[in-house]
C-alpha cells in the first residue's frame, strides 16, 4: 500500500490550513460543503466523493452534492444540477437503526469506515451501489465514509469518498490509514465550520425573531402602527435600492453589499421600537378629548343638562307667567337650537385637523364659560381647563406635552438599540433607526444633527417615514392622503431643509412613489401625478 513521502504529508498540511482559513471566511454553506469535498477528493487522490447532510427530522441522510470525475458528474453545489440519487434512511420502518448502509452505519456511530473493496465486503448492503456501477459502466472499489459531528455529537453531515487512485500508476487502491486521519481531520474542521455558520445562522434568526417580536409588542398595543413598521422598511428598502443603481449625481458613490442590507432592513423594522413605551392612549388619540375614550360624550351630557334646565327654566316661567306660553316656547326653542348649534360646534372641534381657525379657538374659549351645575349641585365652568386646552389644540389631536410624549419614543428606540451589542456587521443599526425624525437643517428631533451628520440611509428612511405616514389611511386621528398632494408635501419638505431634496430627486424619478402606492395604497387615493408640477422636483436634470 502507497505510503505518504513527507512532502506529500506537508502539501496535505497545507491543504488542511489552506480549508481552514477558507471555512473561516465563508459565509456561504453551499460553497463550503462543496470547497470540503472537492479538498478531500484531492488530499486522496479519490476519483469521485459525495457529501450527506441529514434531513430536518434527522430521519434520512440527503445527497448534497455529488461529484465523480470518471463518470464526468458534478450534482450539488455549483453545478447548479439537482442531485439524483435518493437518501438513505437512518432507521429501518420498523423504527431500528438502519445499519446495513455504511454512511447511515458511520452517522450512527460516529466511525469512520475504510473498505477496501466493497464488493469483497459481506458487512454493508451495497446492492444500490451495484446497479449504479450496472447502468454506469463504473466498478466502485474502495471507501472511505466519515461522520461529522458538532462540539455536542451532534450529526452535520458524512463525507464518503470512492476510488482512491495510486499517484502513478493510476491504479484504484484502498484508502490508506493516513488518508482516514487527514480525512478525519478535515471533517472535524469542517464540522465546527457548518457549527459556527448554523449557530450564526440561528443567532441572526432569534434576533429577527425578537424584532418580529417587539413589532407584534407594539402592533397588539396600538393595532393602526402595525402597518406602519411593516411599510417603512419595505419603502426605506426601495428607496435605497434605486439610489445604490444611481450611477451621477452627488449619490452616485452610495453602494450596498448584503449584510449592508440586511443592516438597513433591520433598522427599518426597529425605527418605531421605542412606541412601545409610548402610553396607548397617546398613539392611538384619535380625537383631541380622547384619552382612555373620548370624552366628547361627557361635554355632550353637559349640553344635554343645560337644554334639560332650559326646558324646566321655561316650564316655571310659564306656571308664574299663567299666559302667555307662545312667547315662552319661543325663547326656548330659540335657546335650545342655539345650545345644539354649539354642541355640534364642540363636536367638530374635537376633530383634529390641518390648522384651526383662531376665531375656532376663541369660540370654544367662549363656550367654556357658560356655567352649568354638575352632579354634586356646586355650579362649574362648562368646560375644564384641561378640555380647553385640548379642544384649542391648533393641529392634530396631541397637546404639546402628549407630542413630546410621542416623539420621545425616538429617543427611547435610541436608548433601546444603543444598550444592546451589536456585532460589527450590525453596528449602524441605531443610528439608521435613530435618524428618521432629523431634518437637513438640524431643526428636527432628537439630536438636532443636520444633513451632513447623518448616513444616506438614515436620510432615506426619513423620507420612508414621512410618506408613509402622509398616505397612511388606518391612522385614528386622519384620512390617508391622496398621492398628488403626498407629493406635493414631501415637495416641499425637500425645500425646506426637512428631507434631503437629492433623494427626494430619486425617489420621483425613479417612480419609487409610484411603485409603492401600487402595492401597498388604496387605488381610490392614487390620482393623476404631473412629475414636472412636483414642488422641488426637477424633471430636466439629471439624477
Amino acid at each position: 500500500m502507497q505510503e505518504l513521502n513527507q512532502s506529500q504529508i506537508a502539501e496535505r498540511l497545507d491543504q488542511l490550513t489552506e480549508l481552514n482559513v477558507q471555512l473561516g471566511r465563508s459565509h456561504d454553506t453551499d460553497s463550503l460543503l462543496e470547497r470540503i469535498l472537492i479538498v478531500a477528493k484531492r488530499m486522496t487522490n479519490a476519483d469521485g466523493g459525495t457529501l450527506y447532510r441529514p434531513s430536518d427530522d434527522k430521519r434520512q441522510l440527503n445527497f448534497h452534492i455529488l461529484i465523480n470525475d470518471t463518470l464526468q458528474t458534478h450534482q450539488g453545489g455549483s453545478s447548479g444540477q439537482p442531485v439524483t440519487a435518493g437518501s438513505v434512511p437512518l432507521y429501518n420502518d420498523d423504527g431500528e437503526k438502519n445499519l446495513s448502509a455504511v454512511a447511515a452505519y458511520a452517522a450512527h456511530f460516529g466511525l469512520s469506515v475504510n473498505i477496501e473493496d466493497v464488493y469483497k465486503a459481506d458487512v454493508f448492503n451495497f446492492s444500490g451501489m451495484v446497479k449504479f456501477d450496472q447502468l454506469r459502466n463504473y466498478h466502485s472499489q474502495s471507501f472511505l465514509t466519515v461522520p461529522m459531528s458538532d462540539h455536542e455529537g451532534e450529526l452535520v453531515g458524512v463525507l464518503q469518498l470512492i476510488n482512491s487512485k495510486d499517484t502513478e500508476s493510476g491504479e484504484i487502491r484502498a484508502f490508506t490509514q493516513t488518508d482516514q486521519r487527514f480525512i478525519e481531520a478535515l471533517a472535524a474542521q469542517a464540522a465546527v465550520a457548518l457549527t459556527h455558520q448554523r449557530l450564526i445562522a440561528q443567532l441572526e434568526e432569534l434576533l429577527e425573531s425578537l424584532v418580529n417580536l417587539i413589532n407584534i409588542g407594539i402592533d397588539e398595543k396600538s393595532p393602526y402602527t402595525g402597518r406602519h413598521c411593516q411599510f417603512v422598511p419595505e419603502l426605506t428598502m426601495m428607496l435605497a435600492e434605486a439610489v445604490h443603481n444611481t450611477e451621477t449625481g452627488p449619490l452616485a458613490d452610495f453602494q450596498m453589499n448584503d449584510a449592508d442590507r440586511k443592516e438597513l432592513w433591520l433598522a427599518g423594522l426597529l425605527h418605531d421600537c421605542g412606541k412601545i413605551t409610548t402610553p396607548v392612549h397617546v398613539v392611538d388619540k384619535a380625537t383631541k378629548l380622547e384619552t382612555i375614550f373620548d370624552r366628547i360624550a361627557l361635554v355632550d351630557t353637559r349640553f344635554e343638562v343645560l337644554l334639560r334646565d332650559a326646558e324646566i327654566a321655561a316650564l316655571k316661567r310659564k306656571i308664574e307667567a299663567g299666559s302667555d306660553h307662545a312667547a315662552i316656547d319661543a325663547e326656548l326653542a330659540q335657546q335650545q337650537a342655539a345650545l345644539r348649534e354649539e354642541r355640534d360646534f364642540i363636536r367638530y372641534a374635537n376633530v383634529g385637523g390641518e390648522g384651526m381657525q383662531s376665531e375656532d379657538q376663541e369660540r370654544v374659549r367662549q363656550i367654556g364659560k357658560r356655567r352649568w351645575t354638575g352632579p354634586d349641585g356646586a355650579e362649574q365652568a362648562f368646560l375644564s381647563a384641561d378640555e380647553l386646552t385640548n379642544l384649542t389644540i391648533k393641529f392634530g389631536t396631541l397637546t404639546e406635552p402628549e407630542r413630546k410624549e410621542i416623539n420621545n419614543h425616538i429617543s427611547m428606540t435610541i436608548k433601546m438599540l444603543e444598550a444592546l451589542p451589536w456585532p460589527k456587521h450590525l453596528k449602524n443599526v441605531p443610528e439608521y433607526a435613530g435618524g428618521h425624525h432629523e431634518r437637513m437643517d438640524g431643526k428636527g428631533y432628537p439630536r438636532g444633527l443636520t444633513k451632513d451628520q447623518m448616513s444616506v440611509q438614515a436620510r432615506v428612511m426619513a423620507i420612508a417615514d414621512i410618506f408613509e405616514a402622509l398616505t397612511a389611511k388606518d391612522r385614528p386621528y386622519k384620512k390617508g392622503k391622496m398621492l398628488s398632494e403626498s407629493l406635493r408635501i414631501l415637495g416641499h419638505f425637500s425645500l425646506n431643509g426637512h428631507i434631503d431634496p437629492d433623494l427626494f430627486d430619486i425617489f420621483i424619478r425613479n417612480k419609487i412613489y409610484l411603485e409603492f402606492a401600487h402595492k401597498n395604497m388604496d387605488e381610490k387615493q392614487i390620482d393623476f401625478i404631473d412629475e414636472t408640477q412636483i414642488l422641488g422636483y426637477r424633471a430636466d436634470q439629471n439624477a
